[in-house]
């Protein structure tokens, strides 16, 4: 099961590194993890996706995590309301005869082409993994170049609302 879990640090030199370590040595496998500085400039936020086998093994990375010494805060925030971006780049082959194909799959999604070149063009599309995904499986027909993706950052939303288990996703 993939859980969300978001870490507010210290932003020093080699924090990020002492937190990637302890989920090697602990042999947890990190899905994506993004990192940035924070509303405050001495802070930094992290958002790791991990896939665990239960809850118990997510709140034990939780609590390893609360021990590091430059870690304020660690939350896991997969059952809450959250909202959750990701920023895919992907080059396509694109002919001029597939073009307006290509253009037809690009505005649904809301992506937007950033480079045009004469056998390809660079699409940048952000949102939910799953919308990701979906635009990518769309595109791989005309052919996938190349593909970079960042990895899934989120926040809980300030008002939590629904029952316990019930999954609240943005809409945009």
């Amino acid at each position: 099961m993939k859980r969300i879990i978001t870490l507010t640090v210290l932003n020093r030199p080699g924090v990020l590194n002492r937190i990637t370590n302890l989920f090697t040595k602990r042999n947890y496998n990190i899905e994506s993890i993004t990192v940035g500085q924070s509303e405050m400039e001495e802070r930094a936020r992290i958002t790791c996706v991990v896939n665990v086998e239960s809850v118990q093994i997510a709140e034990q990375i939780t609590k390893q995590l609360n021990k590091q010494i430059d870690v304020i805060k660690v939350q896991d925030i997969t059952d809450q309301s959250v909202v959750a971006r990701e920023l895919a780049l992907v080059k396509v082959t694109a002919t001029p005869q597939s073009r307006s194909e290509i253009y037809s799959l690009i505005e649904p999604f809301r992506a937007s082409v950033i480079d045009i070149g004469k056998e390809s063009l660079v699409i940048q599309i952000t949102g939910e993994s799953n919308k990701i995904e979906a635009f990518i499986e769309l595109v791989k027909p005309y052919g996938i170049k190349e593909l970079a993706r960042t990895g899934t950052t989120a926040f809980a939303r300030s008002t939590q609302m629904g029952n316990q288990g019930t999954k609240n996703y943005s809409i945009v």
